[in-house]
C-alpha cells in the first residue's frame, strides 16, 4: 500500500507514491537523489539528516515521508542560489568550519534555523545550539568560527 504525497523540496514541487514506512532521509536520498543530507545514526542523536521543514530545523531519520506532504522541505542543495553559496556556506568554506564534511550539510541546516531566532548568539549559545548535531572529526572550534562569521 503507497500514499500520494505532494511535497515541495527546494522550491520544486513533487508528487510521489511513498510507502508509510519510508523516512523522509530515504525519500530525500534515494527517490529524489538529493544525496547532501546524510544517514549517520537512524537515531536522530548525530543530526547529519538534518532539513528544514517549513523553516524549522527537522530530522529527517526519525520523520516519515508521508508527515511532509503538504509541506515545504529545504535540503542543503536548496541554500544555494543561482549558483552563489548562501552566507552561512560561505562562511564555513572561509572558517574551515567542513572538515570531513559528513555532518556540515545537517550542521549548516540547524545553524540556519538557530540564526533565524538568534542572529547575533555569543560562543556559549552557538555550541548549545550545536549540541544537537555530532561531529566526528576534530571538534567544533572552526564550526564556531564559522556561525559567528555568518552572523557578523
Amino acid at each position: 500500500m503507497t500514499h500520494t504525497i505532494n511535497v515541495n523540496v527546494n522550491g520544486v514541487a513533487h508528487e510521489a507514491q511513498v510507502e508509510p514506512r519510508v523516512l523522509l532521509v530515504h525519500f530525500l536520498r534515494d527517490d529524489l537523489r538529493l544525496t547532501g543530507t546524510h544517514i549517520g545514526c537512524d537515531t536522530s542523536q548525530c543530526g547529519a539528516c538534518t532539513v528544514l521543514v517549513d523553516g524549522i530545523s527537522s530530522k529527517s531519520c526519525t520523520m516519515f515521508a508521508v508527515q511532509a506532504d503538504g509541506r515545504e522541505v529545504t535540503t542543503i542543495e536548496g541554500l544555494a542560489k543561482n549558483g552563489e553559496l548562501h552566507p552561512l556556506q560561505e562562511a564555513f568554506r572561509e572558517e574551515h568550519g567542513l572538515q570531513c564534511g559528513f555532518c556540515t550539510p545537517g550542521v549548516i541546516l540547524s545553524v540556519y534555523d538557530f540564526l533565524q531566532h538568534n542572529s547575533k548568539p555569543n560562543e556559549e549559545e552557538i555550541r548549545h545550539a550545536l549540541e544537537g548535531n555530532y561531529c566526528r572529526c576534530t571538534g567544533y572550534h572552526n564550526i564556531v568560527k564559522a556561525v559567528q562569521k555568518a552572523a557578523e
